[in-house]
């Protein structure tokens, strides 16, 4: 199965397989353009991603490395640094920031694993890793590492443990 195939499969099964049209197009455009290598067609591609997430207020390089079982979740205003790096099956909400920062400490922009759920209006931003099965709460502000198997909320955030932070969270997982 081919590299579009697999992903777009992925991220429509995780719609329970029925997504809204409008999610339905977003999702074939972006892995279209993210993965054909014959260069008008992926100059088409990209030009029509580009027309659609404007629509809506995305800000998503067709260069990201997205895993497979996006859930975009009220997808308006989202942006994405096209060198940021995000794992399988993850949810992005509506006013997320995933960012980059350009001096101190955190400069780079943010590795995301499998599994994360992230909420309305938080912010993710700088050099950071954020590990397996970790739940970011609406509104929260994340500057720093967050382990596997956690919960955070708050500006600054707070991290809590929690085995199986994202169930009821994440669902319709494709592995």
């Amino acid at each position: 199965m081919s590299k579009f195939k697999e992903l777009y499969r992925a991220d429509i099964a995780r719609y329970g397989g029925k997504p809204e049209s409008y999610i339905r197009i977003f999702l074939f455009l972006y892995r279209k353009a993210s993965a054909t290598s014959f260069a008008p067609l992926k100059l088409l591609y990209k030009a029509l991603f580009r027309l659609w997430a404007n629509r809506r207020g995305l800000e998503i390089s067709t260069t990201n490395p997205i895993g497979g079982g996006i859930y975009i979740g009220h997808a308006y205003n989202i942006t994405i640094n096209g060198k940021a790096k995000i794992g399988r099956n993850c949810n992005i909400h509506k006013g997320v920031v995933i960012g980059q920062v350009n001096r101190g400490s955190r400069k780079g922009c943010p590795t995301i694993g499998d599994r994360v759920w992230i909420g309305i209006n938080s912010a993710i931003v700088g050099n950071v890793t954020i590990g397996d099965d970790v739940l970011i709460a609406p509104n929260s502000y994340v500057n720093v590492d967050i382990p596997s198997h956690s919960v955070v909320f708050g500006n600054p955030c707070v991290i809590k443990h929690r085995d199986w932070a994202t169930e009821g969270y994440v669902n319709n997982i494709v592995e």
